[in-house]
């Protein structure tokens, strides 16, 4: 029990070192992820100035059953001015192997979104994210998407050079 707690505490010091995060959180989505849900995070960045790396992060498990995903990423800036993107990540190898990291059936995936982005307009941004599924020969997305098991958006302070 002792070396349990020991092991927690370890692992709670080792995540917090985290220098390059400046935001970084994540939802849960349940069994299913609706198309018409949208996974919103609301942004305050520390500075106008600075240069930041934006990403997507993503848990699935055993029960996401494609080797790719599109997502429908938008951002609202503080003054009314909305980014849309639409992007594709490889979620699996060849092999069927999901790529990212983790143990077991879960696997964490940081997916690259944008780079160097300066926050130019003070204020809150809203970060949403969205699905865009289809499976091949079909016209109609997949209303419910399986094996997704959290969405997360980090921001990060980009290297040293």
């Amino acid at each position: 029990m002792r070396n349990s707690v020991l092991l927690v505490f370890l692992a709670f010091i080792l995540m917090s070192c985290d220098s390059k995060s400046v935001f970084d959180k994540y939802q849960s989505v349940p069994n299913k992820w609706h198309k018409d849900s949208i996974i919103s995070f609301k942004i305050h960045p520390p500075d106008t100035l600075n240069p930041y790396n934006l990403y997507v992060n993503l848990r699935n498990n055993n029960n996401y059953k494609y080797n790719n995903l599109f997502l429908i990423v938008e951002m609202k800036f503080p003054h009314g001015k909305t980014l849309k993107d639409t992007l594709e990540y490889k979620m699996a190898k060849p092999n069927g192997e999901f790529l990212g990291t983790g143990f077991a059936d879960i696997k964490e995936n940081k997916l690259w979104y944008k780079e160097q982005v300066v926050f130019n307009e003070s204020g809150d941004y809203t970060v949403n994210i969205q699905y865009a599924m289809r499976e091949n020969g079909k016209v109609n997305g997949i209303v419910n998407l399986e094996g997704i098991t959290d969405v997360g958006f980090r921001i990060e302070k980009p290297a040293a050079k």
